[in-house]
Parts: C-alpha cells; sequence; structure tokens
C-alpha cells in the first residue's frame, strides 16, 4: 500500500488530526451542509477516498472509476478524464465547505493537489504548521482573482476608456443628486458589483486534450457543466472546467462611469463575476450589475418576472408582451463604418427589505455602454428620477441606441414602467407551477 508521505510539513495524516468518531460527524455535516449537490457521486468518493486514506492507501485512477464511480472494464484513463474532474471538483466543494460553514475549524480536510487522498491541515492561527501553507479553495482564489488581477485588468481598460472619454467627463465631477443612486449608497449596507462574464469550458479532443473552448449561454458557471455532465454524461464527458470565463470590452466603458459614483459615495464595494456569484451574496448586499443581458444568468429570472419585458427569440431581443412589440440590436450584424442600433436596459428594484439591485445592461457593448453614461448623467438620472412613483419603488427603463463599431453615438428612452416587486417572487413561482 502507498501512504500519504509523511515528511509533508504542510499535510498531516488524518489520526493526527481527527478521531473516528470525529471524522465520522464532520462527513454528516458536510454532506448535511448541501455544498456537494444533488449527485450521489461527489458522496461515494468522499466515503470511497476516506476509506482508502484511513487504511494508508492512495488509490489509482483506474480504482476508483472502478469503486467509486461504478465505472466497467472498459474504462480507458487516457480518454476518460471523468475521475480527474469528479477528484477536482471535490476538492473545491471541501474548500467550499469549510469556507461557508466552518472557517474557524482548527483542522480541515483537504485533497493535496496531485493525489487521490485525503488529508489534514491544520488551521489554527498559532499551529507549527503555518496555514498559508495549505492549499487554497478555489472560492478564495476566484474572489481573489475578482479583487487583484480582474480589478488590475479592469483598472487598465478602464484607464484607456477614461482617456479615450476625457472630454466627456469633468475632472471634478459634482456628486449626483438621484433617489436611484441613494437607494444604495444612503445606508450601511455593503455593495457587491457584479461583472456579467461568459463563462468558457473546454471540450477535448480524441488525444484528451483541449480541443476548443466553448461557450453554452445555458452553461453559465461551472456547478452548471457540472449539472449537465450528470443529466446528460454521453454528450459531455469531454467537456473539462476550465476555470476560466471573458467579458465584453463595453465594460470597461461601463466601469469607468460607475467606478467613480461609488468611490465619491466613500462605500466600500467589493467585484464578483456574476458566475461565481453565490445566493449568500445576492441576499446580503446590494447588488449593482454591469453587462449583457445574455450574461444575467441567475438575476434573469428577478429582473423579468414582473417586467412587461421578456427576453426574446434570442439574447439580442426583447418581447413588450402588452404591445406585442419586438426590440431587436443589429448591433452584431454590420460591417465596419456601417450604422447599427442597439438597446440598452436599466432596471432597479429591491429584493428584500434590505437589498436593492441595480441592472446597468445592453443587447451589446453601445447599449451596455449608453446605460452606463445615463446612469452617471444627472440630467438623464433627473429625467429617470421622475419617473419614480416614490423614491424606493422599481423601474426599468429601456434606450434606443446608435452607433458605429461598437460605439454608442446617440439614444433616446423608448420605453419606461415600475413594475410591482412583489411579483417579482409570485410570479416567478407561479411559473414553475408548483
Amino acid at each position: 500500500m502507498t501512504s500519504l508521505p509523511s515528511d509533508n510539513p504542510t499535510y498531516l495524516q488524518l489520526e493526527q488530526a481527527f478521531t473516528a468518531d470525529d471524522i465520522k460527524q464532520l462527513v454528516d455535516h458536510i454532506k448535511a451542509s448541501g455544498e456537494l449537490g444533488r449527485s450521489p457521486v461527489y458522496e461515494a468518493l468522499l466515503d470511497y477516498l476516506l476509506r482508502c486514506s484511513l487504511a494508508g492507501k492512495v488509490p489509482k485512477e483506474i480504482e476508483i472509476a472502478a469503486d467509486a464511480l461504478g465505472k466497467g472494464s472498459d474504462y480507458d484513463v487516457s480518454r476518460d478524464s471523468s475521475v480527474r474532474a469528479y477528484v477536482h471538483q471535490l476538492r473545491k466543494k471541501l474548500d467550499s465547505y469549510y469556507d461557508s460553514h466552518q472557517a474557524e475549524a482548527p483542522y480541515r480536510i483537504v485533497i493535496p493537489k496531485g493525489q487521490y487522498a485525503i488529508a489534514a491541515v491544520d488551521n489554527r492561527p498559532d499551529a507549527a504548521v503555518p496555514a498559508p501553507a495549505r492549499p487554497a479553495s478555489s472560492r478564495v482564489s476566484m474572489r481573489g482573482l475578482a479583487l487583484t488581477v480582474i480589478l488590475l485588468f479592469l483598472a487598465n481598460l478602464v484607464s484607456l476608456s477614461l482617456t479615450r472619454n476625457a472630454d466627456r467627463i469633468p475632472p471634478h465631477a459634482p456628486p449626483l443628486v438621484s433617489s436611484i443612486w441613494e437607494n444604495l449608497l444612503d445606508d450601511d449596507q455593503p455593495i457587491m458589483l457584479v461583472m456579467g462574464d461568459y463563462y468558457i469550458f473546454g471540450e477535448l479532443n480524441e488525444r484528451g486534450n483541449i480541443g476548443r473552448m466553448v461557450r453554452d449561454f445555458t452553461i453559465n458557471s461551472r456547478n452548471d457543466l457540472e449539472e449537465r455532465h450528470f443529466s446528460d454524461w454521453e454528450t459531455t464527458h469531454n467537456y473539462q472546467d476550465l476555470d476560466l470565463s471573458y467579458m465584453p470590452e463595453g465594460s470597461a466603458y461601463a466601469l469607468s462611469r460607475i467606478i467613480p459614483i461609488l468611490s465619491a459615495s466613500g462605500k466600500h464595494f467589493q467585484v464578483v463575476m456574476m458566475s461565481d456569484l453565490t445566493t449568500i451574496e445576492l441576499r446580503e448586499n446590494h447588488i449593482i450589475y454591469v453587462g449583457y443581458l445574455s450574461a444575467l444568468d441567475k438575476l434573469s429570472d428577478m429582473v423579468f418576472a414582473a417586467s412587461n419585458l421578456q427576453i426574446g427569440r434570442s439574447y439580442d431581443e426583447l418581447l413588450n408582451t402588452q404591445t406585442g412589440r419586438y426590440y431587436t440590436s443589429d448591433a452584431g450584424l454590420p460591417e465596419e463604418g456601417q450604422q447599427f442600433r442597439d438597446y440598452g436596459f436599466f432596471s432597479t428594484f429591491p429584493a428584500s427589505s434590505e437589498n436593492q439591485i441595480l441592472i446597468v445592461g445592453g443587447m451589446r457593448d453601445a447599449g451596455l455602454m449608453y446605460t452606463a453614461q445615463a446612469l452617471s448623467d444627472q440630467s438623464t438620472l433627473t429625467e429617470l428620477d421622475s419617473l419614480l412613483i416614490n423614491p424606493a419603488s422599481s423601474l426599468e427603463a429601456l434606450y434606443e441606441v446608435y452607433g458605429v463599431d461598437r460605439m454608442h453615438f446617440d439614444g433616446r428612452l423608448i420605453y419606461s414602467d415600475n413594475p410591482d416587486p412583489t411579483l417579482k417572487w409570485r410570479q416567478s413561482l407561479t411559473d414553475r407551477n408548483y
């Protein structure tokens, strides 16, 4: 039997940190937390790896496939990456469990990278083994990315956008006066700035390498990809999470208009990708979404539940269900130098008695940029404020935008409404035919 390296200063044998009763109780808590998802595969895989680790054995990939995943004798390690994919996801799920439920636990169980084994790490602040040596969770890693690499990248884009549009932005603009912004800035509730990103996953070729990268509008996060694996394994067994996403260029300009408003308020805000946004964050923060309508993902139902506007035959189209009119963007069709029409979308509504959601969106770049400009300009904000029934009411608006080469040149307000915020829950539940 192969045992976990005992000379590794980072990892401990399970017996060094937990009793048998501790392990059983911990596993029960992990399963009950829901972090393993609805599939029984991860519970079976966790139980199997724990049994092997407690016995001092590190199983081979073919053994995991047969004993934990129920694969047949025809399982081919070189062509089927399901064991590696499941272990990778289980590693992240364990990290997510501790981040969400036991952040202060003195010891954690982890799956060391490069091994099919479960070990313990000392999480105590004064531990002899330094805590930073333990593997970082995917959630913390992504949040760190959002606050460092992503912000640095966006800072460059925003800086470029500010430079290109310096004549449009006064160097010392007075504070904006608007009920729309006051609903988010005049309290102690933290702000989460959510960027509408497109989740990208890989497709393996016959040699088991990434042959191409794929964007599927029905798969907007690693959890969605995981669910698709379970429901359609024959089609998706060659899909692989790359922990990769991208954002449209218009997001840079939009941020250049929105971030100064947040900074001037002195209020703390965080940045997260839509594909990484959790339900807890959605509930405990004011949410400002910046991005395409096609990247709204988990916010989409809430935004359109009580609206007379609905996503049409594509994400480049909205339908007014009362008038039957379609608003269709042709921003993706013109060649260089040709004029086009796009649409920008704005919505604000209370998600609860404690937090507000504000959508800065567009079908394409021009619509997104125009909406961000409208929400950072006092004259257009005054116009929007006049459409509010009261300062705390809901409001949605649609702008028709004209542009060339993905840039907006002109636009006008063509639709507004005050949806009943309570219907965002009642209508959504009714639509599910409970």
